[in-house]
């Protein structure tokens, strides 16, 4: 095994998040296979006797991906990203609810704002999980983690399971051996028995489709991978993807924990429960567009950013995906100048198809001071485009 600098880095992944804070509201819920990821008109309904009807997987009709589920649902095979009707086949009888991201961001800042009271700044990698580099304390290892997960359980009543290892790629495997509330530690010389046995879908980078490209190479596990030969996986993979597939099932992970990383975009995006017809459901399209420009909007205005390039994404029923952006002369946060953009984008494409997916996102991000100033003149920095 190679030799590196020892770095102790932490993952912190907060325990089936979304279900978990569902649990707290309705606590009478635990134990069951319970799923996030309904409409809004699967709430949750007062009987007349006042205990609650719960809808169940089963009634579910039309599109739409899981969110999350709790460890009893994961159980019957049901696991966020998966079709709610695919779902509803595995487990009719779970519960369904849906997702409220508004209480799942208050959450995440209660058990953000708790970790930095014990080891100050960390790498926020998303609503429910961060990278904390730990090599700088000199407490143990055990205790540290003891400390942050009992400061993330005061804080939020929920649980956390934590993954150390000398590099973020280890860490974040680790992190998902013992949920949850787990605590998993290795080091280089734990590679060989922790890491290898597991499936190459464990490491963070390796897709759907990489994992059935390496399947049909019999390479089924990290430790198959870690033998095979780098020339082998350039004929299938190329020269770079290649190169990196074999550096992470050594452990090779020189990435550093990035404390202030710069927003590089910001986006929004809406799947519908069936594919929408440009002529029949225009209106539908029209009101989903001003929605997510809006919400965008929002966010740029919340994090204290203002962008230049507006780029839509349209998704189509065939799965083809497209995208097309402008770049304005000014920085905006403005949800109606956005709005006029994205429709700009949208009058470049001729759509013949049914529209299954719809997104925004805002580029070229210009970071707000407190005094909320604009940017310099020299920072306006102007590209030529056309309207019409």
């Amino acid at each position: 095994m190679i030799d590196f600098v020892a770095r102790r880095i932490a993952h912190l992944d907060m325990d089936a998040f979304y279900a978990s804070i569902e649990l707290l509201r309705y606590p009478q819920l635990r134990g069951l296979p319970v799923v996030v990821g309904g409409r809004q008109d699967h709430q949750p309904i007062v009987k007349p006797d006042g205990t609650l009807h719960f809808c169940r997987l089963h009634e579910y009709v039309g599109r739409g991906v899981i969110t999350t589920a709790t460890y009893e649902a994961r159980a019957l095979g049901v696991f966020s990203g998966m079709g709610t009707m695919k779902a509803a086949q595995l487990a009719p009888e779970a519960i369904l609810l849906p997702a409220d991201f508004d209480q799942y961001k208050h959450y995440s800042n209660l058990f953000k704002a708790a970790v930095r009271k014990v080891c100050g700044d960390f790498e926020d990698s998303g609503i429910d999980e961060i990278y904390i580099d730990l090599t700088r304390f000199s407490e143990d290892s055990t205790s540290l983690t003891n400390s942050l997960k009992q400061a993330v359980k005061n804080a939020t009543e929920l649980s956390c399971s934590i993954g150390i290892a000398p590099n973020k790629l280890l860490a974040k495997i680790c992190s998902d051996l013992e949920k949850p509330n787990g605590l998993t530690i290795i080091g280089f010389s734990d590679i060989p028995s922790r890491i290898w046995p597991l499936s190459v879908k464990k490491i963070n980078g390796i897709g759907p489709k990489a994992a059935s490209k390496l399947a049909e190479l019999s390479i089924n596990t990290i430790g198959e991978l870690a033998q095979t030969k780098l020339s082998l996986l350039k004929t299938t993979f190329g020269h770079n993807y290649a190169t990196w597939l074999t550096e992470v099932s050594q452990g090779i992970d020189s990435r550093p924990v990035v404390i202030d990383p710069e927003l590089k975009s910001l986006s929004r995006e809406t799947t519908f429960e069936r594919d929408l017809d440009l002529n029949h459901d225009r209106a539908i399209l029209s009101q989903s567009l001003i929605q997510l420009c809006g919400k965008v909007a929002q966010d740029l205005k919340h994090k204290h950013y203002i962008g230049r390039t507006i780029s839509i994404k349209l998704r189509f029923a065939d799965f083809q995906t497209l995208t097309r952006n402008l770049t304005l002369p000014e920085y905006t946060d403005d949800a109606t100048k956005i709005l006029a953009a994205a429709r700009e984008c949208l009058r470049r494409v001729v759509i013949q198809k049914k529209i299954r997916l719809l997104g925004i996102r805002v580029s070229s991000l210009y970071f707000l001071s407190c005094k909320n100033t604009t940017p310099t003149e020299s920072t306006q920095k102007q590209l030529p485009f056309d309207i019409t």
